[in-house]
């Protein structure tokens, strides 16, 4: 079966290019495929919601390109299917499929531009499941759980390892310097009444003065850090190892790509949330559909402390299967031509 040729266009940011990849990655699990990447940038005079209707009132791809994002038609490179996440490279992605004549499929909500322009649209609302071309589904992404080392080499009694994924203010969300102290405090906490260890990993948004504070910890005699991933230094795609070395994961609820991808990695989820937060109406149905399906817990981080975690991931029952699986065939239900 000839490779599917995949042009995958980002805007660099990991929360989004990670959906694409997921896609990609589901879609290999059916076939062979071969990968492009462009990184774009939508110029700032060309609104997102201009070049949707330039594309829609008839304006030919080739001058919508370099008009919105520098970019020349000889720049795409030949593709049976595009993919993109994210509001900025809508219009990009559009474009591209168009001079290709390929397929091409958008991992988000759509703003300014109208289903027909797309292949498929993958999202993980609920209220998105009668729109024209969407298929709701997890969160993709690229993990692929079989793979992971498996956690379990420990002997029974050993002491436990954790994940700790660190965010950061985003949205809604905004941490107190008391919250960050508590946190920390808890992973000592932990340490000291059952031993346990922790891999922590900083992201993208996490404040510099926490990532510091993090060393610190890290350095101490007798710390409970036995590996920090100071995404500064690290970058993205770190997240493979740290889910195949824990028994469990506690994750600042800031970000949903991170819950998502806890719970992909088929292990206990806990999330944290501050004082100060708020979910779009949209999120907050995410979150209810991954707690009632007992994939993840959530609690505020001013209750966090060994015995209210505990309690947590007792009720949690993680995920069965392989998520990539499971969106191959969705996939190929939607889209068959793809996987011929």
């Amino acid at each position: 079966m000839q490779p599917l040729a995949v042009l995958i266009l980002s805007d660099g940011r990991p929360g989004h290019y990670h959906l694409s990849e997921g896609v990609a990655a589901a879609i290999a699990r059916r076939r062979p495929v071969s990968i492009e990447r462009r990184l774009i940038a939508r110029r700032t005079a060309m609104p997102g919601r201009v070049l949707a209707w330039l594309l829609a009132s008839g304006i030919p791809p080739r001058l919508v390109l370099p008009a919105g994002y520098a970019l020349a038609p000889a720049d795409i490179p030949r593709a049976d299917l595009v993919i993109s996440a994210g509001g900025e490279t809508i219009a990009a992605n559009i474009a591209a499929a168009t001079l290709l004549g390929a397929r091409n499929i958008f991992c988000g909500t759509l703003r300014h531009a109208a289903p027909r322009h797309f292949s498929l649209i993958v999202s993980s609302y609920a209220r998105h499941a009668s729109l024209p071309r969407h298929l709701v589904a997890l969160k993709p992404n690229g993990i692929d759980p079989d793979t992971l080392a498996a956690a379990n080499h420990r002997r029974p009694g050993d002491a436990p390892v954790f994940g700790l994924l660190v965010g950061g203010d985003s949205g809604l969300f905004r941490y107190a310097p008391a919250e960050w102290d508590r946190l920390l405090s808890f992973l000592v906490a932990t340490r000291e009444r059952n031993g346990a260890r922790w891999i922590v990993s900083t992201s993208r948004r996490s404040p510099a003065a926490v990532a510091d504070a993090l060393h610190r910890l890290a350095a101490a005699p007798a710390s409970p850090i036995l590996e920090l991933i100071d995404f500064r230094r690290a970058g993205p795609g770190t997240l493979p190892r740290l889910f195949g070395s824990v028994d469990a994961i506690l994750v600042t609820e800031d970000s949903s790509t991170m819950v998502s991808e806890a719970v992909c990695a088929r292990l206990p989820v806990v999330g944290v949330t501050p004082v100060k937060h708020g979910f779009k109406e949209e999120e907050r149905e995410y979150r209810a559909f991954l707690q009632s399906n007992n994939w993840y817990r959530s609690l505020p981080l001013t209750d966090l402390d060994p015995a209210s975690f505990g309690t947590a991931l007792r009720s949690v029952t993680p995920l069965a299967g392989n998520h990539l699986d499971r969106l191959a065939a969705e996939l190929a239900e939607r889209l068959p031509d793809l996987f011929r």
